[in-house]
């Protein structure tokens, strides 16, 4: 009796552990499925997804006020004439990139330099700068320095500190050489196409030359040893829609040159030693992009307007403006009496030669969705500050997705931004909107990434 028993209970014990073994097999088995099904789901639902932005303000065209009660419906993008479903939208005010701000100050003294120089004007700046939200910050770049070696200047990085603000303001008035009376003077002595102070040459040829004519260089020895200033850093090549070629030489003392020949290669233009629109766009780009890559990038360009560019160079800056997404302004001084008697003439002569004497920077916040106000008052720099930096922080952030498919073309995709929205009678508002005219698909960036590689490796 007592051996029965005990046979029974250590059957009743083994299968216990049997039960118990499979019971562990069948946990681990369904642990395993559901880890595998979750990277599998994973690897599904996680997709690239590449957004194009931009900011878009809307303003009543009668008032020039900033209408602020928009919804996403009421937006409609179209890239190159296709309509594009918003997929991101957010209003003023609402999670906005912080701004880096950064006024570029020609100093020429027979132009804006003559306005700079005065206390009160530098003032008035200061105190609307001042005005900018805790979280945007603030850049100074002064170039066209008076009587200095160099080309340009950073009078202040990036900061919040009102102080440090006004001090690099006070900064810019030292390298203006003369007073707003002698600058009145000497700009009657001076043309738009060149500026004594400004230390640059031109130089116009044509490659027809009698070989017997070409002095003999005597190769024997090394040479004249090259300064460190003027060696180059960079040499980039930039080729036009009509066929004319641009080879702009970068130094280490920030100054350029520029030779451009034409279609058929028989006529050459140079312009050496030089710091430009050009320049000055390039280097600003490249200090935000390392220094403030989470921040919208505007520029303020302070001058009279006269900045002479080649139409290349022009268009090669427009191109870089847009795949930046930077918003480019302009705060314009009234141009000097002999300037405005000489531009009608002047004007389209720079044009036969390529070159674009005036209204560049005009039509670069135009292609941007920026602001060009014209300023000649210490009353208008406050105001045409201000209307810059309000429209600034007023703007309307959009965003589309483009489709995997949908690969680099390297070309420009034309943006339009249309807004539609009827007042309280239902009567469609007349509104006027500024957004940028373009993106390139290199610049778009991944919304969503996949995370799957990590999953797959364990």
């Amino acid at each position: 009796m007592n051996s029965q028993i005990n046979l029974r209970f250590e059957i009743d014990k083994t299968t216990a552990r049997l039960l118990l073994i499979v019971a562990a097999l069948v946990v681990i088995l369904l642990i395993t499925t559901t880890r595998a099904g979750a990277q599998e789901a994973a690897e599904t639902i996680r997709v690239n997804t590449r957004v194009v932005f931009m900011d878009a303000l809307v303003k009543d065209k009668r008032t020039g006020v900033p209408i602020a009660d928009l919804k996403p419906e009421n937006f409609e993008i179209l890239d190159d004439g296709n309509a594009r479903p918003i997929s991101y939208f957010t209003r003023e005010g609402q999670a906005r990139k912080p701004l880096a701000l950064v006024l570029i100050l020609d100093l020429r003294d027979s132009g804006a330099g003559r306005y700079l120089k005065r206390p009160e004007v530098l003032k008035v700046v200061a105190e609307e700068l001042a005005k900018l939200s805790p979280q945007d910050e603030v850049a100074i770049l002064a170039m066209d320095l008076n009587g200095e070696n160099e080309k340009r200047l950073w009078l202040s990085g990036f900061t919040r500190d009102p102080a440090q603000l006004v001090a690099a303001l006070a900064r810019a008035s030292d390298f203006i050489e003369v007073s707003p009376e002698e600058a009145d003077a000497r700009a009657a002595k001076t043309s738009p196409q060149g500026d004594p102070d400004r230390g640059s040459s031109v130089t116009l040829g044509s490659s027809a030359k009698d070989p017997k004519n070409e002095p003999a260089h005597d190769s024997s020895g090394p040479g004249a040893r090259t300064p460190e200033s003027e060696k180059p850093v960079s040499v980039e090549v930039i080729k036009g829609k009509n066929g004319s070629v641009i080879t702009r030489t970068t130094r280490e003392d920030g100054s350029v040159d520029v030779k451009r020949v034409n279609k058929k290669g028989d006529v050459t233009m140079e312009i050496n030693d030089i710091y430009d629109l050009a320049a000055a766009v390039k280097d600003t780009t490249r200090k935000a992009k390392e220094e403030r890559p989470n921040s919208q990038l505007a520029i303020v360009w302070v001058s009279d307007g006269i900045a002479p560019i080649f139409f290349e160079d022009r268009d090669a800056t427009e191109q870089l403006l847009i795949r930046s997404n930077v918003i480019f302004n302009s705060m314009t001084a009234e141009m000097r009496t002999l300037f405005k008697f000489l531009m009608p003439i002047g004007k389209p002569l720079a044009g036969m030669m390529g070159i674009s004497i005036y209204g560049a920077a005009k039509r670069l916040a135009q292609q941007t969705g920026g602001e060009a106000v014209k300023v000649s008052r210490t009353k208008d720099f406050a105001a045409g500050l201000s209307k810059i930096i309000g429209n600034l922080t007023a703007r309307y952030s959009l965003g589309f997705a483009l489709a995997e498919s949908e690969k680099d073309d390297g070309r420009l995709h034309d943006l339009e931004v249309r807004v539609k929205a009827p007042d309280a009678k239902g009567k469609m508002r007349k509104l006027e909107v500024s957004a940028r005219k373009g993106y390139y698909m290199s610049e778009t960036g991944e919304k969503e990434t996949k995370e799957t590689t990590a999953a797959r490796a364990q």
